[in-house]
């Protein structure tokens, strides 16, 4: 059952990362409901379709139509998504005054070991697994 979960959210993430969204796979159905209506009308085939409404003649086609800009608007992937990005440069004044910094080896140890002071580990209740 995890398999299944990890599949189903790795091909969300991998579906968004696309830019699809959960409402373009609901409009599929008017996109091909338009794409029919656009070979019939127009004689247009899937490429030209494509073409006129997500393509380079896509805004002669808005121009020309006015009266399919609803149906247009109904049509899966006319989200627009923006990335924005913003990078900070920021100057550190360096002052030569300070120097660098002094770096001291130490040959001291802090680790050391305690024995235990509990009395369930003196009565032998508490004792490190064996090899048997």
């Amino acid at each position: 059952m995890s398999k299944v979960i990890s599949i189903s959210i790795s091909f969300l993430i991998l579906l968004q990362s696309f830019g699809l969204h959960t409402d373009d796979i609901a409009q599929i159905d008017n996109f091909i409901e338009h794409a029919k209506f656009h070979s019939e009308q127009y004689g247009d085939n899937v490429l030209v379709f494509i073409s006129k409404h997500y393509g380079e003649l896509k805004a002669e086609h808005d121009r020309e139509h006015q009266e399919e800009k609803e149906e247009h608007e109904q049509l899966p992937f006319q989200h627009h998504c923006h990335l924005t990005s913003v990078v900070v440069y920021t100057a550190n004044s360096f002052n030569p005054e300070l120097g660098s910094p002094l770096f001291s080896e130490s040959n001291s140890s802090n680790f050391h070991y305690q024995a235990p002071s509990s009395s369930l580990h003196a009565m032998g209740l508490l004792q490190p697994p064996r090899q048997s």
